[in-house]
Parts: C-alpha cells; structure tokens; sequence
C-alpha cells in the first residue's frame, strides 16, 4: 500500500508500544510478584516482541489523539490489548483449535517451545492485559480504570472474542448463514477491534455522542478486517501472509467471501469504509488519520 499519515503513525505506535511491552516483560517481578520464571516470560516476549502490525493500539492512541490525550498511559492501554491479542493468537495456533504452525513467517509458540509453555504464555498475557489497565500508572483515576478494564472483559470474554472462538468451532461442524458468520465475526475479531477504538475514546474523555460514534466505527473497522482477512486467505500466498492460507475451504468453513463472492466481497469493503468515513465527518479534519485507518484495514495486503 502507499504510504498514509495512517500508515506513518502505525509504524510510530509499533515503535512505542513494543518499547513499553519490552519493559513491562523484564526480568524483574513487579510489585507483590514473586519471581518471573525465565521460560515462561520468554514464552511471553517470543509471543509478543516477533512483529505484527500493531494495528488495536494504533486505533486507540489515535482516537484518543482525536479527543485530544496522547500520553504514556494511552500507550500503557494499547500495550494492554496487544498482551490480551496476544494471548488470543498464541491459544488459537494450539493444535486443539487451528493447529497452526506458522504465525508472522516464524513458528508458533508450542512448535518454538512446547504445548503446556504455550498455555500457560497465553493465560499470563491474558492476566497482564488487565494488569496493566488496572494499573495507576494506566490512568489516575480509578473510574476511568475500571471502564477500561470492564470494556476489555467484556470484549474478550463469553460475549466477545471467547464465544466468538467457540462459534468457529461449531462451524467446522456446521457451517452457519450470513447471519450467524456476521455474529462469530463480530464476537471473534470485531469485538476487540471494537474496544480498541472505544477505550481511545474513554481516555479522551469524549462524551456520550462521539463514543456511540467511535463504537460504531469501530464496528465496521472490525468487520472490514475479518472480511480483508478472508478475502486474504482466498487470494493471497502464505509468503505475503506468514502463515498459512486457505485454511477456511480446507475445513469446509463458511466464510462471508464464500457467500459473496470476491468482487461482491470487494465492493462491501468500499460501503464499509464509506460508512465510517460518513461516521467521523462531524470531527472535521481531526479525523483524516481515522478514515485512513479504515482504508488502510479494507485494502492491505497480508
């Protein structure tokens, strides 16, 4: 893709949340730990610090830049969703769920180290995600925490990223309509994409109008990836991707790519990033690096 402001400022969030996840990975325990047993942090950092586009932190530091906040604990938050994406990633590799063997061209954690190390890698970045939101070094006031890390379980959980796992696995078994594709999208990989967006916009402070907006922003952020992500694994080649493709017609899983079609599947792109750019006109030109973001997630490329 050309280069955007979007695409300029993703680049500066990686750099800045990979530094503070460098930190709050270090060997030494943090107040009321014990001890931080090596291989099970090197588990963690393998995880985490192997590159990946950084895109959920990138979509909270710049909302909450739109309603004017860009400070260290901005970066704390969108460090707190990559631990808990993280953790999703590393879980769903797991032979019980997609047995993958590539993540981002290197091999997955149990393959790099071993099942159990794996497990227990994606249960300790799950709990350092709401760790880090609890943290006063987050947000100094205690509300503010305690929304970010209620909007974060509940993105993440039974009604979130969890369930929306649970879904994709009964469709292996079952292959479900266009409505119940778009409920396991919108729970497996909207849900946190969603919440990326609206925690920018509880460390912002905005009010309840411009939240409802950035929510539904965030909506349609969220389904344009997954419908990317299945377009991708349609037409492009594990080199670009980094791991492995045609997994979904490999399984007989219904996709929305596979209902529509790959032109149809391409022109829902266009209405989906018309659509937010329509939500974020009331911002004025503050919002141009948020319209790009749409862009940028309809039309990449791995």
């Amino acid at each position: 893709m050309p280069a955007t402001l979007f695409s300029d400022r993703l680049a500066e969030t990686a750099r800045s949340v990979e530094a503070c996840l460098d930190g709050l990975l270090a060997a030494n325990p943090a107040p009321g730990e014990i001890a931080r047993p090596a291989r099970l942090r090197e588990a963690m950092r393998y995880a985490l610090l192997g590159g990946g586009k950084r895109l959920r932190p990138a979509l909270t530091r710049e909302v909450a830049r739109l309603f004017g906040r860009g400070d260290e604990g901005v970066t704390r938050a969108g460090a707190a969703i990559e631990c808990l994406h993280g953790y999703s990633l590393v879980h769903d590799d797991l032979p019980a769920m997609d047995d993958d063997d590539l993540r981002r061209g290197r091999p997955t954690v149990h393959k790099a180290f071993d099942e159990a190390t794996a497990i227990l890698a994606g249960d300790a970045l799950q709990t350092l995600a709401f760790d880090i939101l609890a943290d006063p070094a987050t947000d100094a006031d205690a509300t503010i925490r305690a929304e970010l890390v209620l909007g974060l379980a509940r993105a993440s959980g039974l009604g979130g990223m969890a369930g929306g796992q649970m879904l994709d696995l009964e469709a292996e078994r079952a292959a479900p309509g266009e409505d119940g594709i778009l409920v396991l999208q919108a729970m497996k990989t909207g849900a946190l994409i969603r919440f990326s967006c609206e925690a920018g916009a509880i460390l912002g402070g905005a009010d309840a109008e411009a939240r409802a907006r950035i929510r539904r922003y965030g909506e349609i952020v969220g389904l344009a990836f997954q419908l990317a992500d299945d377009l991708l694994d349609v037409t492009a080649t594990p080199e670009a991707m980094g791991k492995a493709t045609a997994k979904d017609a490999g399984r007989g899983k219904a996709t929305l790519v596979s209902l529509y079609g790959i032109a149809a599947t391409r022109a829902r792109l266009d209405a989906l990033v018309a659509e937010a750019e329509a939500l974020l006109a009331p911002f004025g030109p503050a919002a141009a690096t948020l319209a790009d973001a749409a862009r940028f997630v309809a039309l990449r490329q791995s």
